[in-house]
């Protein structure tokens, strides 16, 4: 059985599916890995890594998609309209791609591999189980993201992050507000607390009031019986009511008076982002303060936030907009992620070598979008779209 890694070609992306190791541990299961040159570039992982590790290297996007029978990616492939290279269509009928395929926001892809005869896996939607935990990708991720987005607020904002005790007087710690406590809000608090900086955060989850406070850090609560509903079974946030928003917001623009850094990351899967900051609220806060939007992809947390930009405002406030933050700390991105894809494949290949896919499985019954030529996940299915 042959696994393909091709090189990922969508804006702004320098992750890459396979690390040596990763591909050391397939080429021990006995199974034949290949390569696209150049595909570890960004990741600081060269064609030499790999062969090291057993690979072979293909040397164009033909080769390595040409011959898999598993496609591994980290973004969905480009297909016709994307641009210059189709993906899809270099893969051959039957093949089994697995990626974070982003299909809540791109149903039509769906149909897509549909069409081409491909059985596709979706990684974000492992469910959250104790079993899934190792092929967790939007954990492993967002984990990276939360650390990396304090980073590069430190980055622009103008001062120092810890208090300092000097000779010349005492420089005052940098205040920190994380709204959105999940992976990435909870990875943000921590890193903000390394650097010494003085931490609250807000969630619409009452659950997260401790892990935050286990951290060090202040919770700020709005509304604790409302707070109590705010949470689905598999442990996201659920869509905020306009009226608990509303009562957010007034809670939020008072702590903004006296934030220097704000780290923005509350998503809803499927659902654009919400709006916690209005340009109302930006308003409010002291010339040379910092907000970094994760959200900035799903149409932001806040709202002047601009992807891929880093804006500044009339009242002096810098919005931080990058794209694909994981990516920007991509060679440990590149090494979870490819863990997580080493788990999921366990659960494919039987220990003759085999592809199995066992739809009794529960972690392989969500994450299967197409097979046979059909969408056969049901909330990606022509009537489930139109409804």
């Amino acid at each position: 059985m042959k696994i393909s890694i091709p090189k990922e070609r969508r804006p702004q992306e320098r992750r890459v599916a396979a690390s040596p190791d990763s591909v050391k541990r397939m080429a021990g299961m006995g199974l034949e890995v290949l390569v696209e040159s150049g595909a570890g570039a960004g990741s600081s992982f060269p064609d030499q890594a790999y062969e090291a590790a057993g690979a072979k290297i293909a040397a164009d996007a033909k080769a390595a998609l040409g011959e898999g029978d598993i496609v591994l990616k980290v973004q969905r492939p480009l297909h016709s309209g994307d641009g210059a290279l189709d993906e899809l269509a270099l893969m051959k009928r039957g093949a089994v791609l697995i990626g974070m395929l982003q299909p809540l926001q791109y149903r039509q892809d769906v149909e897509a591999y549909a069409r081409a005869g491909i059985t596709a896996f979706a990684m974000e939607l492992v469910p959250r189980i104790t079993r899934a935990q190792a092929m967790d990708v939007l954990s492993s991720q967002a984990n990276l993201a939360g650390y990396r987005a304090v980073l590069d607020a430190a980055g622009e904002f103008g001062r120092a992050f810890p208090m300092m005790m000097t000779a010349a007087g005492t420089v005052a710690p940098a205040r920190v507000l994380v709204m959105g406590a999940g992976v990435a809000g909870l990875q943000a608090i921590a890193t903000a607390r390394r650097l010494g900086g003085v931490v609250s955060a807000t969630d619409v989850r009452l659950a997260a009031k401790e892990q935050v406070e286990s951290l060090g850090a202040t919770f700020l609560v709005v509304d604790v019986e409302a707070m109590k509903a705010m949470e689905t079974a598999g442990g996201y946030a659920k869509e905020m009511g306009e009226d608990f928003a509303r009562r957010q917001r007034e809670h939020v623009t008072e702590a903004l008076k006296k934030t220097d850094i704000v780290i923005c990351t509350a998503l809803v899967p499927g659902r654009k982002a919400p709006v916690l900051i209005t340009k109302a609220m930006v308003a409010v806060m002291r010339p040379g303060s910092v907000i970094v939007d994760l959200a900035v992809e799903q149409g932001g947390n806040v709202e002047g936030s601009e992807p891929g930009k880093i804006v500044t405002t009339a009242n002096g406030v810098t919005i931080v907009g990058h794209a694909n933050v994981p990516s920007r700390i991509a060679v440990d991105a590149s090494q979870l992620y490819a863990r997580n894809l080493l788990a999921f494949l366990a659960l494919l290949i039987d220990k003759d070598k085999k592809l199995k896919i066992d739809t009794a499985d529960e972690i392989v019954k969500a994450t299967l979008l197409t097979r046979d030529g059909q969408v056969v996940n049901p909330q990606f299915a022509p009537a489930a779209a139109g409804a």
